[in-house]
């Protein structure tokens, strides 16, 4: 992944330019990703399917005649923003309602849910489905937690057929929601991926080991477990399986031999010559099984196994016929003949006349230095940033911050020139920020500038007690949205003590001004930042791999931390 790339943090855009032109006969490029070129006379329920870059097929070669209506496509291994998922949900559907559906990542949750929302206030019903395969993520008491692997494929495929069939919207999520609570996924990885334009591996597997229980986005194994030949592999995948076998199963199975992205076919089909005679002494009939690539992680080495637990309706959703850039199964044609409008909606929001006084435009001039300032500081950090949040994670969090500070520093340039005030600055900023940097970190910051502009808005020159208001709305932004709380090993471990400390300084009036309250609060959160390393993450990406995580300190409070000691100059005038 080191060898083909323009600019790297446009990797994705350019591998969707590159998909749709070569697939044009099927889909075609919109906002966000691809829908489908064609669709059934009458319309149907629209899945949609997605998440970020790099685990073709999935998400975009899963788009046509039998299988998905759109795909929306994020950067590297980054939830795509809420503008994102709305634009691709709203240019897919036609008339029947829409279903998102995708793996259990925060920042999936968090974009995907709230697209439904301007989905729902369009008039469009839309529902949700979220994979969780992943057995090594979470016990079974608690599958709600796990994540979305390879499985995304079986639950994706139930659910269009579904959707194909003529099902109403109820029907489809019904279907999508079995297949989910009876899909299984482990997977060991062998070695680390390498991101485009980077030197190095986002990870490394020790000598001799496999990390068992890996995820796709680039985040290691649960524990590394000794290299071993193909039997005893074999016996490995399948056991953990086995385990969760539903009760009341009668033993037909949809089984998948995914490789990650480096694994040789031969090399799957020497595993597969194990794995398929184990499943059938243990009475499964297996079900036109899969062996290859369709959930990918780049250029990681490793396999994952998934066993799907059919009955009736799901081996007839599982057989039904299908039509993809990457995946084809059965006939499609007759019938996906109504060609798709050409002309894109327009998804522009209506101009609004702009607000701002001379007092509020000062104080918005000050906005985009602190802006500016933030982002130099985690331009020089993202090396870093993204170290730190390889260790459990995915390793986007550095890249993420840079591109969503560097479209809301542009937006808010425009806005400023325009002459807007305090508030839509901080507006514009907050949605470029959630648009452009997607995952969680872009769709919280988003949501927190927003909040804080609303508190401030257009007129006047903010007070040092207003700037504090404004950075409290920001936090309960983040708290209401990412239902985190202190402690959880998240951005709020650094945000809170800020805002507290802002709030006491100024209250007690500062001898310096908002300058010296700012200063004081931006220390503290250097230091809370720091101390987040003993923490064991509770939520989001790095809780599955938490022991990995202690003694590093977690990214989004460190870069938090960069953003407001950046801004103490801005704050001082």
């Amino acid at each position: 992944m080191t060898r083909i790339f323009d600019d790297p943090a446009e990797f994705a855009a350019d591998a969707v330019a590159g998909f749709a032109d070569l697939h044009a006969g099927l889909v075609r490029a919109v906002p966000g990703g691809v829908v489908r070129r064609s669709r059934p006379p009458g319309g149907k329920v629209a899945v949609v399917v997605g998440g970020g870059s790099g685990h073709y097929p999935a998400f975009m070669g899963l788009v046509g005649p039998g299988f998905a209506d759109g795909a929306v496509v994020g950067n590297i291994f980054t939830s795509p923003s809420t503008a994102q998922a709305y634009s691709v949900g709203r240019l897919a559907q036609s008339g029947r309602g829409v279903v998102f559906t995708y793996g259990n990542y925060a920042g999936d949750v968090m974009n995907f849910g709230l697209a439904g929302e301007r989905l729902e206030a369009d008039g469009i019903p839309a529902r949700q489905v979220v994979v969780t395969d992943d057995v090594a993520s979470a016990d079974a008491s608690e599958g709600h937690r796990r994540r979305g692997i390879a499985g995304d494929f079986v639950v994706f495929k139930a659910l269009a057929a579904a959707a194909e069939r003529g099902l109403d919207l109820d029907g489809v999520v019904r279907a999508g929601e079995k297949a989910n609570a009876r899909t299984f996924t482990i997977g060991l990885a062998f070695s680390g991926c390498t991101f485009p334009g980077a030197d190095t591996p986002h990870f490394t597997v020790p000598d001799g080991a496999m990390g068992l229980g890996l995820g796709i986005h680039g985040e290691p194994g649960l524990k590394d477990v000794p290299t071993m030949p193909a039997p005893a592999m074999a016996r490995l995948l399948v056991d953990r399986l086995l385990a969760e076998r539903p009760a009341g199963a009668d033993g037909r199975a949809a089984v998948i031999l995914n490789g990650l992205g480096s694994t040789k076919h031969e090399e799957l089909f020497v595993l597969w010559a194990h794995v398929a005679p184990l499943l059938r002494e243990a009475g499964l009939t297996l079900v036109a099984p899969e062996v290859g690539e369709l959930v990918t992680s780049l250029d990681m080495g490793g396999v994952s196994l998934t066993v799907t637990w059919l009955d009736d309706e799901l081996e007839e959703l599982w057989l039904d016929p299908a039509t993809t850039p990457a995946w084809r199964r059965g006939d499609t044609t007759g019938g996906d003949d109504t060609d798709v409008d050409q002309e894109l909606a327009d998804l522009t929001a209506e101009a609004v006349p702009v607000e701002g006084d001379a007092a509020s435009r000062e104080a918005a001039a000050l906005v985009v230095a602190g802006l500016a300032a933030a982002t130099a500081a985690v331009h020089e950090a993202e090396q870093e940033l993204g170290r730190m949040d390889a260790v459990a994670g995915d390793g986007d969090h550095g890249r993420g911050m840079v591109r969503g500070l560097d479209h809301g520093l542009a937006a808010a340039r425009q806005a400023a020139d325009a002459g807007w005030g305090v508030q839509g600055v901080l507006t514009a900023a907050g949605d470029a920020w959630a648009e452009h940097a997607g995952g969680t970190s872009g769709v919280l910051w988003g949501a927190g500038l927003r909040a804080a502009g609303a508190r401030l808005g257009n007129a006047g020159t903010p007070a040092a007690a207003d700037v504090a208001a404004a950075c409290r709305a920001y936090l309960d932004a983040l708290g209401d949205l990412g239902k985190a709380s202190l402690g959880d090993k998240t951005l709020l471990d650094a945000a809170g003590p800020f805002v507290d400390v802002l709030e006491r300084a100024t209250a007690e009036g500062a001898s310096g001004g908002l300058g010296d309250a700012w200063r004081a609060a931006a220390d503290v959160a250097d230091r809370a930042a720091v101390a987040t390393a003993d923490l064991v993450p509770q939520v989001g990406r790095a809780r599955p791999l938490a022991a990995r995580s202690v003694g590093t300190p977690d990214p989004g409070a460190v870069s938090f931390a960069l953003c407001v000691a950046a801004a103490v100059p801005a704050a001082r005038h």
